[in-house]
Formats: C-alpha cells, sequence, structure tokens
C-alpha cells in the first residue's frame, strides 16, 4: 500500500505539470494561468453553493427521521471536488469538477458506497473481522 501511495505522490504531480506546460505550450503561459485561475475561483463558489445544498439535505433528512447516508456521501464528494479545484493542474480540475456536478456525482457516491461495504464486511484489505453489516442501496 505504501509503495502505492508513494507512487501516486510522484506521479500525479509530475502529470499535472507535464499537462500544464503542455497546453501552456499550445495556448500559451498566461492564458493558461488564467485559466486555472478562472476554473479555480469558479469551482469554489460551485463547491459552496453544492455544499450548501447537501448540507440543508442532511439537515431536511435528519429532522425527517431518516439516515442522511446519500447527503452525507454528496458532502464529501463536495469536499473533495473542492479541495481537487485548489490544486494546480488540469488533471486534479476535471477531477474536482465531476465530483461538484450533481449528473457525475452519484457514479463517485456508488463507489464510496462499495467501499464502505467491503471495510464494514471485513473484505477490505484482508484484516476484518467477517462481520456481515450492511449499509443498504441509496
Amino acid at each position: 500500500m505504501r509503495k502505492w501511495l508513494l507512487a501516486l505522490l510522484i506521479i500525479i504531480p509530475a502529470l499535472e505539470l507535464w499537462t500544464i506546460v503542455t497546453v501552456g505550450s499550445w495556448i500559451g503561459g498566461g492564458t493558461v494561468l488564467l485559466l486555472l485561475l478562472l476554473v479555480g475561483f469558479g469551482g469554489f463558489y460551485v463547491a459552496k453553493a453544492e455544499g450548501r445544498k447537501a448540507w440543508l439535505e442532511v439537515q431536511r433528512l435528519m429532522q425527517q427521521g431518516q439516515p442522511p447516508g446519500p447527503a452525507i456521501l454528496d458532502g464529501l464528494c463536495i469536499l473533495a471536488g473542492g479541495l481537487l479545484l485548489m490544486i494546480p493542474g488540469f488533471i486534479s480540475d476535471i477531477v474536482g469538477l465531476t465530483l461538484l456536478f450533481p449528473l457525475t456525482r452519484p457514479l463517485y457516491r456508488r463507489v464510496m458506497l462499495q467501499f464502505i461495504e467491503r471495510k464494514m464486511r471485513g473484505g477490505g484489505g484482508g484484516r476484518g473481522g467477517g462481520t456481515t453489516f450492511t449499509i443498504g442501496r441509496w
């Protein structure tokens, strides 16, 4: 696991830098800087608005006595998308924007749910206790 994490910490920034340099050679350095700043600030406002919607949905579900699971996962996606938009680079911006948009967010939410269910069942990494708890389908 640590080898993968170390590889990702080296490969992802190198790929981001290569992408910035390549796009900069196509459209110019100033344009790239402006584009990265524009996406960053625009993404901040989208993340703020979507985060507010997710927070209100969590509150509404809790007031009705329902579990706020999907809304919490949406909030985590929005948080991750906002953080990715703060990282300078086109690849992180694309992933961050797909985490923010309501049309693509359910794909990430489904992956997160499968990961959580696998961990709760004890199948995540082979160290689990074998519990058979199921979260349910959202």
